[in-house]
């Protein structure tokens, strides 16, 4: 019965540190396809272009001489683009990103639990941003870094997500530099196609923090008083003096694609009103979209 006893206890630690070891190391398999990747894309960058004559005057060849400069850098990124994963877990996220058919990768994933996984080095492109514009730029990809938040897109973000996110932001905005404005969602570069990080994302927030502009509530929502009575708060202002910018050139400045006016608009009010976002402009939306896009020239 000992002996019983004793077989039963090994076989249990053996399951158990099996267990373990294939936790530690599941996603080695991934890391060491990620290193080989790097190390081809690596060897692109430091192949040396080979002259014409190099080529044998190969028609395509166009350089005649070969003469390096140490006057370079690698890419920096310029904006940080936030996203929720759509999907229902952690590791369903990071599953879709490691698999090669997907065509799809994130820098950063954020877990409800406040969990930051790195995926790509930051200075390498990520996958993240697809078909878009903002401003003059078209591919977002090269120019941005890419934050995916465990979320399915119809409930709140937790706080420890988003504390662990305004700790990654301050990293990213001290290194490069990026400015605060250059802190915007998939849903503002991408309008009609994409809708996240959501409504339920707390973008005032963020712009609190010096991330991301927000509108001046006092200017949007100016107060009345009078000597017989306290301030009171204009919560409407559709009897208010109008002198505004033209709604399609105000989200333009702000870097709205507006080839579609009124997907630009859902978009705008994605992010800046988050509610009722798929009705047009009301008086307060302009107002709003008139205080903000200065902030933007």
């Amino acid at each position: 019965m000992s002996f019983q006893r004793f077989t039963a206890a090994f076989l249990l630690i053996c399951l158990s540190l099996a267990f373990f070891s294939c936790s530690k190391d599941i996603y080695r398999k991934n890391n060491k396809a990620h290193k080989k990747a790097v190390k081809e894309a690596t060897a692109t960058i430091q192949e040396i272009p080979k002259t014409k004559a190099e080529l044998d005057y190969d028609t395509l060849s166009i350089t005649d001489e070969w003469v390096g400069t140490t006057n370079f850098s690698i890419r920096k990124p310029n904006y940080v683009i936030i996203h929720h994963t759509a999907q229902d877990s952690l590791k369903q996220t990071i599953n879709t990103f490691t698999l090669s058919r997907t065509q799809v990768s994130s820098h950063y994933v954020v877990g409800r639990d406040g969990e930051i996984v790195q995926m790509l080095n930051d200075y390498l492109r990520s996958w993240h941003a697809g078909r878009g514009r903002w401003g003059n730029d078209t591919d977002l990809n090269s120019a941005s870094i890419g934050i995916e938040l465990d979320n399915n897109g119809s409930e709140p973000f937790t706080v420890a997500q988003i504390e662990s996110l305004l700790v990654l932001l301050k990293r990213l905005k001290w290194k490069y530099g990026i400015p605060s404005a250059n802190f915007i969602g998939h849903s503002d570069i991408a309008p009609s196609r994409k809708v996240d990080p959501s409504t339920y994302f707390p973008w005032k927030m963020l712009a609190e923090e010096g991330y991301g502009l927000w509108y001046d509530e006092d200017v949007v929502f100016p107060v009345l008083s009078s000597q017989d009575s306290s301030p009171i708060a204009i919560e409407r202002s559709d009897s208010l003096p109008q002198t505004m910018l033209d709604p399609v050139l105000a989200l333009r400045i702000i870097g709205y694609d507006v080839s579609d006016p009124q997907a630009a608009i859902k978009s705008f009010k994605l992010h800046f009103i988050q509610r009722d976002i798929d009705s047009a402009l009301t008086e307060t939306d302009k107002r709003i979209l008139d205080n903000l896009y200065k902030k933007y020239l």
